[in-house]
């Protein structure tokens, strides 16, 4: 069943975000939904627009890692964590996996892939034997100098520079959605490179 929408996309984009400003300040609209497209006459249901907005997000996910990966060698995941290691030198495993809020067992696994390429150094405690120091090497220096930012990857990147009522919002409506799929909740602390 196809939804009633808006003719014009101003208007087609504060039915859909509740946007309350002028048409003239309306962002300007995404070339799947223009006028040029296929089906540009026939308004296509709320849901396909939603799932078209989430391939170009997927999309532009992949692409940066694939350009992180074909540029260093290395994964988006390990990128960051080099340059999470970098900010904060002698910082420990926990450290690293609350950072980049993934599991811990996954910062592990990250840490010995950089360490087993002689990226970084892992030093034990002279207090805890359990616990180690991160360090940065100057092969892990030179990658991360060479490798395209932004280091967290462009969805944490962009969902940084988004306004906290924005991202309630977006918390609240991507719960709606995990629950609809019936995900399992426990893909929330993979990294997306590692996806």
């Amino acid at each position: 069943m196809r939804a009633n929408l808006p003719a014009s996309p101003a208007l087609l984009f504060t039915a859909m975000t509740n946007d309350t400003r002028p048409a003239s300040s309306v962002p300007t609209v995404p070339t799947f939904l223009s006028a040029s497209s296929p089906a540009a006459d026939t308004p296509p249901d709320q849901a396909a627009l939603v799932l078209r907005q989430f391939r170009v997000v997927f999309n532009a996910v992949r692409t940066h890692f694939q350009q992180v990966e074909k540029k260093v060698g290395i994964g988006g995941a390990q990128v960051w964590a080099l340059s999470v290691i970098r900010r904060t030198p002698g910082a420990g495993v926990n450290s690293l996996a609350q950072a980049m809020n993934i599991h811990q067992s996954t910062a592990s696994n990250l840490v010995r892939q950089l360490a087993r390429r002689g990226l970084v150094r892992v030093d034990k405690s002279s207090v805890d034997r359990r616990s180690v120091h991160l360090h940065l090497e100057a092969a892990g220096e030179a990658l991360l100098l060479a490798s395209p930012g932004p280091y967290a990857g462009v969805l944490p990147d962009a969902l940084q520079k988004l306004p906290a009522d924005t991202l309630v919002q977006l918390q609240r409506n991507l719960g709606e959605v995990i629950r609809a799929l019936a995900a399992d909740e426990s893909a929330a602390g993979i990294p997306l490179a590692d996806l």
